[in-house]
């Protein structure tokens, strides 16, 4: 534990940081800034239209929407309720702001994601769609790395993405729903009761991943946005009855992120590089950009243009860390709990507690259940995803069922080995999918402006036909 511990402290050390950061720059500068520029033609596309059309034009196994649902189920997860908390108990209530910002940075770094996993993506011998970072790597960075470097990355990105879905994306959930669960009953024998929830997370996981990514996709488009409704929906509650005290929060938001904060309460106050640090982190593990996972999930969509999945793509970090961890920010620091010295999803409990009672705890807890199960429905796709380009279609099925056992084994295990192995993990998928990035900006580039010089002429010929 004690190498893990360092290796993982390295892995997600500034390094990192830096590295994931700088290609959203790189990325936002080759695209001109398309998540500013299209963000209302992004949320047009995810929202109305074709996107949520069982016939949408083009290959692919699930609708635009269903896709964007799946990905979103894997990131709004309990890092939008426990990861801002402890950003802003360690970092002060300026952390918010630089998560906002890396937020903005990795929408374009999620939409090239998303982009380039359909445009090289490649049909299973089951006949279904599979695409993802580790495609690009193969076929398209080869072409500027050399193909041999190019499949070592794909591989070593595949292989850390099929063993860290069972750990963070898996076992590490159902361990934190059972945890939930016996907290909001107040249940004195643990042991049975995670028993018993696991047993019932199983049988629903495996109700909805034996069914394929068209149950999943299914599933996704309605359950996602309940348990979003629900969590954002008390938050907002949350807000309105302190509305008086939003723009002092904001202005402590912004000031906090530039000058520091003292210590107050039981707050034990943070510096200006502490409030990056933290803010930028808990950014970046909520929403995913740059760890390739959108990649997985945004393959398997019906269309026909690689640029217009990007852009919705994009509106799935917007929607995790724009709307959803701000919910949790603001809630915090309006109310003044940032003082209390909690941390994690206590502290947020008590943020919503001291504005609408017991319900708040309420909200908050079933929240963190459900977004815990919804990050295993999302990473079941990204694993066995992983595992069929290893070995392929033929080991579906039997990942399929591992993941459930899984699943149970995780709600009644002691997981601090497996959180911290799948925390170095998720590192080495990063490392592959930033160089594939990088290296395809260009790629990523040309077949944006394609698309947005096709949407050009579209109106000059309907301009022109209406003249």
């Amino acid at each position: 534990m004690d190498w893990l511990n360092a290796l993982d402290g390295f892995m997600w050390g500034k390094y990192m940081m830096i590295a994931l950061f700088s290609t959203g720059i790189v990325l936002t500068v080759r695209l001109r800034g398309v998540q500013f520029r299209k963000l209302g033609h992004a949320l047009k596309l995810a929202f109305t239209g074709a996107s949520f059309k069982a016939r949408a034009e083009g290959e692919g196994d699930i609708t635009p929407f269903q896709a964007l649902m799946t990905t979103l189920a894997s990131t709004v997860g309990n890092g939008n309720i426990a990861g801002v908390a402890t950003a802003i108990a360690l970092g002060g209530p300026g952390a918010p702001l630089w998560m906002w910002l890396t937020a903005l940075i990795g929408m374009a770094t999620r939409g090239t994601e998303a982009m380039l996993g359909v445009k090289y993506r490649r049909k299973a011998d089951d006949g279904t769609m599979i695409g993802g970072a580790f495609y690009y790597l193969e076929e398209g960075a080869s072409d500027y790395i050399g193909k041999g470097f190019g499949k070592v990355l794909a591989v070593a990105f595949a292989f850390a993405g099929m063993i860290a879905a069972f750990g963070i994306g898996c076992m590490v959930q159902s361990n934190s729903v059972a945890l939930s669960v016996t907290t909001l009953f107040h249940i004195d024998s643990v042991t049975t009761a995670n028993v018993v929830v696991g047993l019932i997370l199983a049988g629903l996981t495996a109700v909805v991943i034996l069914g394929g990514v068209k149950r999943l996709g299914v599933v996704a488009e309605w359950f996602v946005p309940f348990m979003a409704l629900v969590y954002i929906g008390g938050g907002l509650i949350v807000i309105l009855l302190r509305i008086s005290a939003l723009p002092r929060a904001i202005d402590l938001i912004f000031s906090s992120a530039f000058s520091g904060q003292a210590a107050a309460g039981g707050f034990a106050g943070a510096a200006v590089a502490q409030g990056i640090q933290f803010g930028v982190a808990r950014g970046i593990f909520s929403n995913e950009a740059g760890l390739g996972t959108g990649s997985l999930a945004h393959s398997a969509a019906k269309t026909a243009d690689p640029a217009r999945q990007g852009l919705i793509g994009m509106t799935g970090t917007f929607i995790d860390t724009i709307v959803t961890c701000s919910i949790t920010a603001l809630a915090i620091v309006m109310t003044g709990a940032w003082k209390t010295g909690q941390t994690s999803t206590a502290l947020t409990i008590t943020a919503f507690s001291s504005v609408i009672g017991i319900f708040g705890g309420y909200i908050v807890t079933l929240g963190s259940a459900l977004f815990g199960y919804s990050t295993i429905l999302g990473w079941s796709y990204y694993g066995e995803q992983c595992t069929e380009y290893l070995f392929g279609s033929v080991t579906n099925l039997p990942y399929r069922a591992l993941f459930v056992i899984a699943t149970f084994l995780g709600a009644v295990a002691k997981l601090s080995f497996v959180w911290t192995l799948s925390d170095v993990l998720n590192g080495f998928m990063a490392i592959p999918n930033l160089v594939g990035l990088l290296v395809l900006s260009g790629v990523a580039a040309r077949t944006l402006n394609n698309y947005v010089n096709s949407l050009a002429a579209e109106k000059v010929a309907v301009s022109g036909e209406q003249i």
